[in-house]
């Protein structure tokens, strides 16, 4: 059976694209043009997969995101024009699993919508397995070890806890805020400077090219992503 899409745009000319791309590629495809009528169709059609559009009239992206985690852990991908960073990093606080930017391409867009449904039904405790390894670099989320080509790699607790944290979500955005309330606490929320001194500081000892890093990438003025193949 073929995995269920609701797309909510606004724009007509999206979501016949998006409706066309996904039908080509083996998805069943349901459209919303507002957000009253994307919420009314969750309840309906039940998907396994929402696109949402960020900016729409009546209830908005952001609204929506939050009805619908209140009571669905569906994977959610959201859709924001390229300037408003600040849309991502409150649409991914609200709920949402990845964002993608308008413009985008169908093919990538596709690529992340394979991405969260892999993750989606992966195990929740840890993915599957207490040990992560990809490359030269194994990490064992039980005992707390990490090494690199062989070699024990030494990692203060909150840099352990924040790899813990990113190896936890691959292939997901975090944001700086999720980041630092999770590893830190509330009330280091907007310690920027620290979380940026910290992946500094893991890149230097888990990544091969920290200037270019495989694992821990940037998401300029939204957060991180760890990214795998396993996952």
């Amino acid at each position: 059976m073929s995995t269920k899409i609701l797309v909510i745009d606004d724009e007509p000319q999206i979501r016949r694209a998006l409706k066309i791309g996904f039908e080509r590629n083996g998805y069943e495809v349901q459209l919303a043009a507002t957000g009253e009528e994307g919420l009314d169709k969750m309840a309906v059609e039940m998907p396994e997969l929402l696109i949402l559009d960020l900016a729409m009239p009546g209830i908005d992206g952001f609204e929506v995101c939050r009805q619908v985690r209140s009571w669905s852990s569906i994977p959610i991908i959201v859709l924001s024009v390229r300037e408003r960073e600040e849309d991502k990093i409150q649409a991914l606080d609200c709920g949402a699993d990845d964002f993608i930017s308008k413009p985008f391409g169908v093919g990538e867009l596709l690529a992340r919508v394979r991405a969260v449904l892999r993750r989606s039904k992966q195990p929740e405790k840890t993915l599957g397995t207490p040990i992560f390894s990809e490359g030269d670099l194994e990490v064992d989320l039980d005992k707390r070890l990490v090494h690199k080509a062989g070699d024990v790699v030494h990692l203060t607790p909150k840099e352990y806890d924040l790899l813990s944290l990113l190896i936890n979500n691959p292939n997901r955005v975090l944001t700086h805020r999720q980041l630092l309330t999770r590893v830190w606490g509330p009330e280091y929320a907007e310690d920027h400077h620290s979380l940026r001194v910290h992946i500094a500081n893991l890149r230097n000892k888990i990544e091969t090219d920290p200037a270019r890093p495989h694992f821990i990438q940037t998401e300029t003025r939204v957060g991180y992503r760890f990214t795998s193949k396993n996952f």
